[in-house]
């Protein structure tokens, strides 16, 4: 996949295109549907795959107070939309100049005169331009006189209770530690990236020496508590290193049974591994079912009896995930 930051890098020659338009926070279910229908509807055409995003959540800088935290990083967004096998992201840049650009000059130098598309695709609650004035039946209207048509793409909703799959929705799962139903939303497991640092070393001395993540690492990091997962490592550059994914138990939380952490942590135990050193490596710590809360122990030998017990409940976990129970 081609990525590309800001409409002038696209080439004259790169289009036409079929375009999807959106936040793609998570890249879940909801937005797969929006992306699998651009993919579909290009197949008997020559014309190329381009999703349209932004660097940050429009409300970073149009309401600030209301912005939620990302599902994703920047970099872990270009990652998942790579998956998909579009041929290439326009990731723009959101600030104060595209926020009071109107919905017309958009269309117009976006989607006509930088891309070329052909068609557009965007979802029910798709606004853009100064003021939100943008949405669907605008780009209607235009795409009669400019040369392109647009198709709003129905959500994807949930067959128990009819509710849209959202990015919100998500957050309210890893907000609860629910991980496991919010893999089903993502396609994928919730998962975190980032740099191993050092930390209290405290791990070692139990005999379950941990990685603690970056406090920096990209990705929403659910409820405290402990899970099982996989760690993986990643080469400098973000690409996965084959056949490096280990099975761990992560601790998130700021440790209570010490009192000594003002800040939650992300560390994880690599199940079976004592002498791993992973210090100043770029890993993505995957969550894929939460194991216990968060809890105080009263002295160290009970903590590492539990330590031992969730160890033994993440190794579990993790082989009725791979085995598919």
């Amino acid at each position: 996949m081609i990525l590309f930051q800001d409409v002038s890098e696209v080439p004259a020659d790169f289009g036409p295109t079929v375009i999807a338009i959106g936040k793609f926070d998570g890249v879940h279910a909801g937005h797969r549907a929006l992306i699998e229908k651009m993919l579909v509807d290009a197949a008997s055409t020559q014309a190329r795959t381009v999703a349209v995003t932004f660097d940050r959540n429009p409300l970073a800088v149009v309401a600030p107070e209301r912005v939620p935290r990302s599902l994703v990083g920047m970099t872990q967004k270009v990652e998942l939309l790579g998956r998909t096998g579009i041929d290439a992201a326009l990731m723009l840049r959101f600030d104060e100049d595209l926020a009071s650009e109107e919905a017309e000059a958009f269309v117009r130098r976006v989607i006509v005169a930088g891309l070329r598309a052909q068609r557009v695709l965007v979802g029910s609650d798709f606004r853009f331009g100064r003021g939100g004035a943008g949405d669907a039946a605008l780009l209607r209207r235009m795409g009669q006189d400019l040369g392109f048509a647009v198709e709003e793409v129905a959500d994807v909703a949930s067959a128990e209770d009819g509710r849209r799959v959202s990015s919100t929705w998500i957050r309210e799962l890893l907000d609860a530690g629910d991980v496991e139903r919010a893999a089903k939303l993502l396609g994928r497991y919730p998962a975190v990236t980032g740099e191993v640092v050092h930390g209290l070393k405290r791990g070692r001395e139990l005999g379950y020496p941990t990685a603690n993540l970056s406090p920096e690492a990209e990705g929403y990091v659910p409820a405290d508590g402990v899970y099982a997962g996989w760690l993986t490592e990643r080469a400098p550059e973000g690409v996965l290193r084959s056949g490096v994914r280990y099975p761990a138990a992560i601790s998130v939380g700021t440790n209570p049974t010490f009192d000594d952490v003002e800040v939650p942590q992300v560390e994880a135990y690599v199940i079976d591994e004592t002498d791993l050193d992973l210090y100043e490596r770029r890993v993505e710590i995957e969550f894929v079912a939460r194991i216990r809360g968060m809890v105080a122990f009263e002295g160290v030998d009970k903590l590492i009896e539990q330590m031992a017990d969730d160890v033994a409940h993440a190794r579990l976990a993790l082989t009725d995930a791979t085995s598919g129970r």
